[in-house]
Parts: structure tokens; C-alpha cells; sequence
């Protein structure tokens, strides 16, 4: 049976609902699933609330328990950076409680997409504690909603690509059930897909969360169920009411938010801890990030940090981008320096970008048109040569420096008549 008649079966599952005229007081609380006992003797909680029944499974984890490479204990490190750090970045946390968060669903998108799972992690006292909700069946919808406790204001949501999927798959459900539940906050959220693309992107080719846990957080799964499985495993466990493979899909989204926790203490030290780093390339996109949110002194100091940690053949990028930290403040002889030594090791399209910052310099600050011109000379034999750009940006930048270089041909000429050559960066 395909997938899509999979899901039309579970749906003949649903009671019919309330209508929008109902109150709370009048909801139809639906029958408990005749597969309960043999759930809760595989290891699941029944809980019972007022719109019906979610099964629960908790497991508690010592602060000095290790997922990968790295002890679950040192989120406090992390949260401790994020308290003393001034400023304002996407993965800072504000004092508010951590929730790592993530779901499992039995498909993609639409409104016949069920969350079937709502995994959370948290502190409590003295140790974390994991809380797996499980939809009963499809007519206890409304009972893992409201048993989920996501309603309640005062956290903040950690996820990998939640704010892209889980969080909006969550909101879509709410407001299908917005007549029996309380209205559902808009949570701070840290989404560390983000984090993780701005950090290794040019590092690593692809960014599934089983790829970074390999990568750089020290964790190989064994024995994991593929994701896409999840779905038809959790059909299913409802169909024939045998939850033992539904249990892998527990352990499945278990280490997905361990993950989440180690992940997050990961990319914090990267991100705060001048001694903490694990590429020149990370650190450099670290510095850029900080920069793109217009923390430039941050940024300058990662970038700084890069060059003399590293050669100049790795550190080239940080050069570069120091170059424009340094024009912006106004510093531009050590802006044309950095620019020169990022030559060295330049994707194309940067190179030609920082041939384009010398001719700047040498023509609007240095009057040397003999300079400016052979920069903007060199950038136009790399633009005619680079397989790296598409037509139309290369016909598009041919004519910006052919232009640029017009413009400084007359300069030049009127300074020393007769002397000003029309060039490619030859002479």
C-alpha cells in the first residue's frame, strides 16, 4: 500500500470534531485506541487530559553525559558566554528557558499533515530530562497539542530547520484546533540550520544534522532508521497497533535533539571563544557573520585572529574581508594591503572584486592612474578567462571595468597628455 493510501486510512481514524460554535466545556473526548495496553507495555505513559490521551516516554540524562565528542554539562558554558556577550546575534540566548525542540510528522506539508511526535529536552534541577509526546491517534490530536506545554510563554525554541518546518507545521495544527487550545506564543527561536550554513558554508558540502554530528561534533548513529521511514513506520504502529519499530523512531528524533544540545554548545564556542576554532574557513565565516550584522568590531577581531593564526594562503579570505573593515574606518593603506595579500588564494569572483578595491584606492586616494589602470587591467583579462561566471556576468562586469578603465584613461590623460594607453594589465 503506497504512502499516500496510508495516510487516507489513518484519517478514517479521526472522530469528527467539534464545530467552531462549540465551547471548550462541550469538546468530544475521544475513545482510547483498543492498542493502548500493548503501548504502554512496550514502555510508553499513557497521560490523560481533558481533549483525550498522549503517550509519553521520558528519559533522564546525567549533566555528564556525553553525546559525541562533547558533555551535555557544557550548555551552562555556553549559556554563560551568550549572558556576558554585548551584542545582538541569531544563536544568543536571553535568560529565558531552553527548550530543544523537534518533531516528526507524517509528511511535508499540507493540512492533512500530521505532527505525530513533539520531542523536547530541557534542565530540571539536576539533570535533563527528554519528554517524547506521541499522538495516540489522530482523533487525540488536540491532547498532544495542549500536553506539548508549547502554549506556555517563557522559552526559547532551539531546532535544525524549525523555523523553516517543525515550528510552522506546529502553528498550522494549532489553528486548526484553535477552538480548544490556548493560543499558541510566538517563541524566541534558534534555528541552527542557519547557524550551521553561515559557519561551514565553502567547508562542507551538505548539511544534514547526521552529517555535522559526524563532522564535527564527534556521533555516528548506529542501528538509525532513515527519516523519511518515520511516516509509514508510525502508520503503521496505529494500523496494526504494534509500536516496537515506532520505538526506533523515538530513538531516532532522541538523538536528533541530543544533537540539538551539542550542536548548539559547538557553534557557541566557535563563535565566542577566540581560542576555540576548527577551520580558518569557519572562522572567517564567522567573522563575515558577525559583520553582516554589523558587529564590526567583533568581526574585525575574528578576522584578525584568522590571520595570525593562519597562513596567508588560508588566511586570504580574512584578508579580504578585513580590507573592507579597514576602509570603512577610514584606514586605507591598510586597507590596500590586505586587499594585496588576499590575492594569493581568491575564488574568482572575490579576486576580481579586490583588483576592483585597489583601482578605488589607486585612483580616488593614491592619484596613481598607472596602478589603477593595471588593476582594473588584471581584473579584466581574469574576467575574460574565469570559467566560474556565467555569461551574462561576464558581460556584465566586462562592461563595468571597461568603463572603469575609460574613466581613468582620461584621468590620467589629462594629468600626463599623451602618455595614457588603453591596457589590459599587460605593461
Amino acid at each position: 500500500m503506497s504512502f499516500e493510501k496510508n495516510l487516507l486510512e489513518m484519517k478514517k481514524l479521526i472522530k469528527k470534531k467539534p464545530t467552531k460554535t462549540q465551547s471548550l466545556k462541550s469538546f468530544v473526548v475521544p475513545q482510547k485506541p483498543n492498542y493502548t495496553t500493548a503501548w504502554e507495555d512496550a514502555g510508553l505513559t499513557m497521560i490523560e487530559n481533558e481533549f483525550g490521551i498522549v503517550f509519553e516516554k521520558k528519559t533522564i540524562y546525567e549533566p555528564t553525559y556525553f553525546h559525541g565528542d562533547i558533555k551535555l554539562s557544557d550548555v551552562f558554558e555556553a549559556f554563560s558566554l551568550w549572558n556576558s556577550f554585548q551584542g545582538v546575534h541569531p544563536i544568543s540566548t536571553d535568560g529565558q528557558q531552553v527548550v530543544f525542540f523537534d518533531t516528526e510528522t507524517t509528511g511535508l506539508k499540507g493540512t492533512g499533515t500530521y505532527i505525530f511526535l513533539i520531542g523536547q529536552l530541557v534542565w530540571k534541577e539536576n539533570h535533563f530530562e527528554m519528554i517524547q509526546h506521541v499522538l495516540a491517534d489522530p482523533s487525540h490530536e488536540v491532547a498532544l497539542l495542549y500536553e506539548s506545554g508549547l502554549w506556555k510563554p517563557g522559552h526559547t525554541i532551539v531546532s535544525y530547520n524549525g523555523k523553516s518546518f517543525d515550528w510552522p507545521q506546529l502553528q498550522t495544527r494549532w489553528v486548526l484546533n484553535r477552538d480548544h487550545l490556548p493560543k499558541l506564543v510566538d517563541p524566541n527561536h534558534i534555528d541552527l540550520l542557519h547557524g550551521a550554513r553561515r559557519i561551514w558554508r565553502n567547508e562542507l558540502d551538505q548539511f544534514k544534522l547526521t552529517k555535522i554530528e559526524e563532522e564535527k561534533l564527534g556521533f555516528k548513529r548506529v542501528g538509525d532508521i532513515p527519516g523519511y521511514l518515520a511516516p509509514i513506520i508510525y502508520l503503521d504502529a496505529v494500523k496494526s497497533g504494534i509500536p516496537t519499530t515506532l520505538l526506533k523512531v523515538l530513538h531516532h528524533n532522541e538523538w536528533d535533539i541530543l544533537s540539538l544540545l551539542t550542536l548548539f554548545i559547538h557553534t557557541t564556542k566557535l563563535i565566542l571563544q577566540e581560542k576555540y576554532n576548527d577551520s580558518s574557513v569557519s572562522s572567517t565565516n564567522i567573522g563575515k557573520w558577525f559583520s553582516d550584522l554589523k558587529d564590526f568590531d567583533n568581526g574585525q577581531n575574528v578576522f584578525e585572529q584568522v590571520i595570525n593564526q593562519y597562513s596567508k594562503i588560508d588566511a586570504a579570505q580574512a584578508f579580504y574581508l578585513i580590507g573592507y573593515e579597514y576602509k570603512r574606518r577610514k584606514q586605507i593603506t591598510l586597507a590596500y594591503e590586505a586587499f594585496e595579500k588576499s590575492l594569493i588564494n581568491l575564488p574568482d569572483q572575490l579576486q576580481i572584486q579586490a583588483y576592483e578595491e585597489l583601482s578605488k584606492i589607486d585612483e580616488h586616494f593614491k592619484k596613481d592612474f598607472s596602478k589603477a589602470k593595471h588593476h582594473v587591467g588584471l581584473a579584466i583579462i581574469l574576467i575574460d578567462k574565469s570559467k566560474n561566471l556565467k555569461p551574462l556576468q561576464r558581460s556584465r562586469k566586462m562592461r563595468i571595468f571597461e568603463k572603469r578603465l575609460q574613466r581613468i584613461l582620461i584621468k590620467q590623460n589629462k594629468l600626463f597628455p599623451g602618455e595614457a594607453q588603453i591596457s589590459t594589465g599587460n605593461e
